[in-house]
């Protein structure tokens, strides 16, 4: 085991690249050497503060508490509250990896798995942002592998289908498998299948209030 700009480099990591790579040697060597480069450059100083991400904290859209009955952390991210800001699509990377980041650091010892929660309700077209929506895809699948173990899509509407058919083409074959889609009626009982009422936020029938990422 090593560290490299503040991550810990172990076997765990290095399968994690493996894997995502389906044990392809050369593949997964060559994906391990860009994330490498990317963090250095990305993320020169080990870690993103909230003070260099002011736009998008204030939109407040992602959340992070609670833990699935696995022990995989989960995030909510609410879409109606994403908006394109002028100029500002590097902020909003730094966002994703800030968040991801977070959500690696509450993962228990042995885990290795993160939960999300995308919740949909009132989006709409002014909040679709395509080559964001990419750019995040890009940097879970390439400098995150095998971390996220699963995504709940809710009250997502009609018209979002619209972009998701543009997104989806992207999603590499591992991710698919670990994206549902959940119907309004089915809601709280597909959440607790996999999250204990004591670990669901308050707002889908649990109990946990919302904490923003930045004071989780």
């Amino acid at each position: 085991m090593w560290c490299f700009n503040k991550q810990v480099v172990d076997d765990l990591m290095i399968r994690r690249f493996l894997r995502a790579r389906d044990l392809n040697v050369e593949k997964a060597s060559a994906l391990f050497l860009k994330y490498l480069k990317w963090r250095q450059t990305f993320v020169p100083n080990g870690s993103i503060s909230a003070s260099e991400l002011p736009h998008e904290i204030a939109q407040n859209k992602m959340f992070i508490q609670g833990f699935d009955k696995t022990g995989r952390p989960i995030a909510v991210v609410f879409g109606a509250r994403h908006f394109q800001i002028e100029g500002g699509r590097e902020e909003f990377k730094r966002y994703v990896v800030y968040g991801l980041d977070k959500l690696c650091s509450r993962m228990p010892p042995g885990q290795e798995k993160f939960v999300f929660i995308a919740d949909l309700e009132g989006w709409g077209y002014s909040n679709s942002d395509i080559r964001a929506y990419l750019g995040a895809l890009s940097i879970l699948q390439d400098f995150y592998p095998e971390r996220l173990g699963k995504v709940f899509i809710i009250h997502a509407p009609y018209i979002f289908m619209t972009v998701w058919k543009i997104v989806y083409p992207f999603i590499d074959k591992n991710t698919k498998k670990k994206i549902l889609f959940v119907e309004n009626k089915s809601l709280k009982s597909t959440l607790l299948e996999e999250i204990d009422e004591s670990q669901l936020p308050e707002i889908y029938g649990g109990r946990l209030p919302l904490v923003p990422t930045q004071d989780s």
